[in-house]
C-alpha cells in the first residue's frame, strides 16, 4: 500500500490537485469525486474506503433536511410559471413611471421577491432579462447599468431565504438551517439596498442613464396599476412569508415548510389559470433534474470529503497555517480570496460541498462563528457569479437579450461586483449584520 512509502496527508494534497485538474478539463464532477475518493482512499488506508463510502452515502440519503431541496425547487418553478413576477414588475414600473431610474428599482424590487420565491440564479436572471430588457431598451436606459442591475438582482437568489444553497450548507457545516435563514435576511436586504443606492447616485449624477418612461409606457389608470401590484405582490409574499416565517419561528421544520410552500405554489398557479398538464409535467421533470444533480453531488462530495479528512490533510493544513502565527483575519482574507477565485470555474455546489468541509477545521480552530462564516461564503459566491471572465450570469442574460453586447454586460456586472465586495467587507467588519437576527430569535 502506498501509505507505507508516502505520508497520507501529502497524498491528500495530490488528491485535491488531481480533482481540480479533472474538473477544469471537463470530467463530470460527481463521478470524478467518487472515482478519486475510491482510488486515493484505497491507496491511503486500504479496504476501509468501501465501508466509508457506504456510511457517507447512507448518512446523506437519510438526512431529513435535504428533502426540502426538491420541494423548494418545485415551489420556485411553479411560482415562475404562475406569471406573478411579470405582473409585479409591470405594475411597479408603472407606479414609478415619472421617477428617474424607475426600471432599475423595479428590477431590484422584483428580484428580492423572486429570490425569496426561488433560489435558482439562472431562472432569476433569465426571467428578469425577459421582463425588463425590452422596456429598458425602449426607454433609452444605459445598457451597462441595466445589465449590471439585472445580473446582480438575479444573484440574490443564492443568499435570500429559502436559499437552496443554505439548505445544503446547513447539514455540511452542522448548523441549523433555521439559523442560516435568519442570518441571511439582513445581508440580503443590505446588498439590495447598496445596489439601489448605487443606481440612485448614478442616475442623479447623469439623468440620461435612467430617464423617465416615455408617455406610451405610462399608466392610464392608477387604480388598475395598484390592482396589478397587489395581485402580483400579495400572493407570492404571503406564500413566502408563510413558508419562511413558519421555519424562522419554529412552527415547522424546513422540510415541512417546503412541502407547504410547494403545495401553495401549485394552488397559486391553478388559481391564476396558468397550470396545465404540460406545465406541471415540465415542472416535475425540471425539479427531478435539478434535485438529482444536487443530491448525487452531495453524496459524492461527502464521500470525497470523508476520504480527504481520513488522510489527515485538513489537520496538517490547519496546523501549518496556525503555526505561521498570522492574524486570523488575514487567514480569513486568504480563504475568501481562494473561494472567490474558485467561484470562477466552479458552481456553488462543489465549492460548498468540497472546499468548505476542507477548510472547516481551520475556521473552527480560529474560533470564528460558523453561521457568520457560512453567510460570508454565500455572499462571496454571489460575487463570483458577477466576476468575468467565467460569470455564468452574463451568459444567461446574453441568451435572452442577444442585442446587448457581452462586453457591455461584463462592464455592468463588474460595477456591481465592486458593490458586492463592499458588502462582504461590511459583513466581515460588523458580524452583527448577519448574527443579530438569529441571536434575537434563538439566543446564543
Amino acid at each position: 500500500m502506498l501509505a507505507e512509502f508516502i505520508d497520507p496527508a501529502i497524498l491528500g494534497f495530490i488528491l485535491i490537485g488531481v480533482m481540480l485538474f479533472s474538473i477544469f478539463v471537463g470530467f463530470p464532477i460527481s463521478f470524478t469525486l467518487i472515482f478519486l475518493g475510491f482510488v486515493f482512499g484505497y491507496l491511503g488506508f486500504g479496504k476501509l474506503v468501501f465501508y466509508l463510502m457506504t456510511l457517507q452515502f447512507s448518512m446523506v440519503m437519510t438526512e431529513q433536511t435535504l428533502a426540502a431541496v426538491p420541494l423548494f425547487v418545485f415551489m420556485g418553478i411553479m411560482m415562475e410559471q404562475a406569471g406573478l413576477m411579470e405582473r409585479l414588475f409591470s405594475a411597479f414600473q408603472l407606479m414609478l413611471a415619472k421617477v428617474r431610474g424607475s426600471l432599475y428599482y423595479a428590477v431590484l424590487f422584483v428580484s428580492v421577491v423572486f429570490a425569496a420565491a426561488t433560489g435558482i440564479v439562472g431562472a432569476s436572471v433569465t426571467i428578469l432579462g425577459i421582463m425588463a430588457a425590452k422596456s429598458m431598451n425602449k426607454s433609452g436606459y444605459n445598457v451597462r447599468l441595466a445589465a449590471g442591475t439585472i445580473t446582480a438582482g438575479g444573484t440574490l437568489g443564492i443568499l435570500i431565504p429559502p436559499s437552496i444553497m443554505l439548505v445544503v450548507m446547513g447539514p455540511i457545516m452542522e448548523i441549523p438551517v433555521t439559523d442560516l435563514f435568519a442570518a441571511a435576511i439582513i445581508p440580503g436586504i443590505l446588498l439590495a439596498s447598496l445596489y439601489a443606492g448605487y443606481v440612485t447616485i448614478r442616475c442623479w449624477m447623469d439623468p440620461s442613464l435612467g430617464p423617465v418612461l416615455p408617455p406610451e409606457l405610462r399608466a392610464t389608470s392608477m387604480v388598475a396599476v395598484w390592482k396589478e401590484f397587489f395581485i402580483g405582490l400579495v400572493p407570492p409574499a404571503l406564500l413566502v412569508f408563510a413558508a419562511l416565517g413558519s421555519i424562522l419561528f419554529g412552527f415547522a421544520t424546513p422540510t415541512e415548510a417546503a412541502g407547504c410552500g410547494a403545495m401553495g405554489s401549485l394552488l397559486l398557479a391553478l388559481g391564476y389559470r396558468k397550470l396545465t398538464l404540460k406545465k406541471l409535467q415540465d415542472a416535475l421533470v425540471k425539479t427531478l433534474e435539478i434535485s438529482a444533480l444536487i443530491m448525487v453531488l452531495v453524496a459524492a462530495s461527502n464521500f470525497f470529503g470523508a476520504v480527504f479528512s481520513r488522510l489527515g490533510t485538513p489537520m496538517l493544513l490547519t496546523d501549518f497555517l496556525l503555526g505561521l502565527e498570522m492574524n486570523k483575519y488575514l487567514i480569513l482574507a486568504i480563504i475568501m480570496v481562494m473561494i472567490f477565485l474558485l467561484g470562477w470555474p466552479l458552481e456553488w455546489v462543489p465549492i460548498v460541498m468540497i472546499i468548505v468541509p476542507i477548510i472547516l477545521p481551520l475556521v473552527e480552530a480560529l474560533e470564528f462563528n460558523l453561521t457568520w462564516f457560512a453567510i460570508l461564503v454565500a455572499v462571496n459566491l454571489q460575487t463570483a457569479w458577477l466576476s468575468p471572465p467565467v460569470a455564468l450570469s452574463a451568459y444567461f442574460l446574453k441568451g435572452v437579450v442577444p442585442e446587448w453586447d457581452l462586453k457591455d454586460i461584463y462592464y455592468g456586472m463588474m460595477q456591481f461586483m465592486v458593490i458586492q465586495v463592499i458588502g462582504l467587507v461590511l459583513i466581515i467588519s460588523f458580524p452583527k449584520i448577519a448574527l443579530w437576527l438569529p441571536t434575537y430569535l434563538y439566543g446564543q
